[in-house]
């Protein structure tokens, strides 16, 4: 189905708690300085990287995966944007390996002066203790209408249901699995004779336009409390 402009939308004001902190408002000159983090091949990436050719409120400046030989790395190394692979370390105590791979990561964004955090295809559940530090320029998209089918399984467990429409849902991160508020939705039927697969890509295909116009519509200041 056709998604509106963001440009085109009136502003959006969401209900969050004293806690999250927006990003500031970006410009085409000055636009703001995001970080992308992944954890396969990068669709999003790669789609996210050819909206920002034109010039957006939001650039991509750094991207992150959770492993060193992520394929979706190399669109950003295409583009010339400074990427990390920053994998889990083994080293540390099965207890501390998350946090301790989150400070690698916090570090990395601190480094690049990174002022919006960006999920995309990133699989590994963020602490509270990152969330706190970036809450309010932390932003997901998930691949089900919210609060619908939150969770790693999301296609699988809407043919479970048996539903007739499915979607996808940029939503800022809490400390809650996919509990955040919601920024945007758009619905995607979910077709008779569906599996995983071909919902899923139909689901991407939305998904690639909705997530920037989203970050269009944050960080241009027509997303507020």
């Amino acid at each position: 189905m056709p998604i509106p402009n963001s440009q085109a939308l009136p502003a959006l004001v969401v209900v969050m708690s004293d806690d999250f902190v927006l990003p500031r408002t970006g410009s085409l000159e000055d636009p703001i300085r995001v970080a992308v983090m992944i954890s396969g091949g990068g669709s999003g990436l790669a789609a996210l990287l050819q909206y920002q050719r034109t010039s957006r409120t939001h650039q991509t400046t750094l991207v992150i995966a959770d492993k060193e030989d992520a394929d979706g790395l190399q669109h950003s190394i295409d583009a010339g944007v400074p990427s990390l692979g920053i994998p889990i370390p083994m080293e540390a105590e099965a207890k501390e390996r998350r946090v301790t791979h989150e400070r690698l990561v916090h570090a990395a964004l601190g480094e690049h002066d990174i002022e919006l955090v960006v999920l995309s295809g990133y699989m590994r559940i963020l602490t509270p203790w990152f969330v706190r530090r970036w809450k309010g320029r932390l932003v997901n998209i998930h691949p089900s209408l919210l609060p619908d089918f939150p969770g790693a399984h999301a296609h699988r467990d809407v043919l479970t249901a048996g539903v007739d429409v499915s979607g996808c849902t940029v939503h800022m991160v809490d400390e809650g699995v996919d509990t955040g508020p919601i920024l945007a939705q758009v619905q995607v039927d979910v077709n008779e004779g569906d599996d995983e697969t071909s919902l899923q890509e139909r689901i991407k295909q939305v998904e690639h336009v909705l997530y920037p116009e989203t970050l269009d519509r944050l960080c241009s200041g027509q997303i507020s409390l």
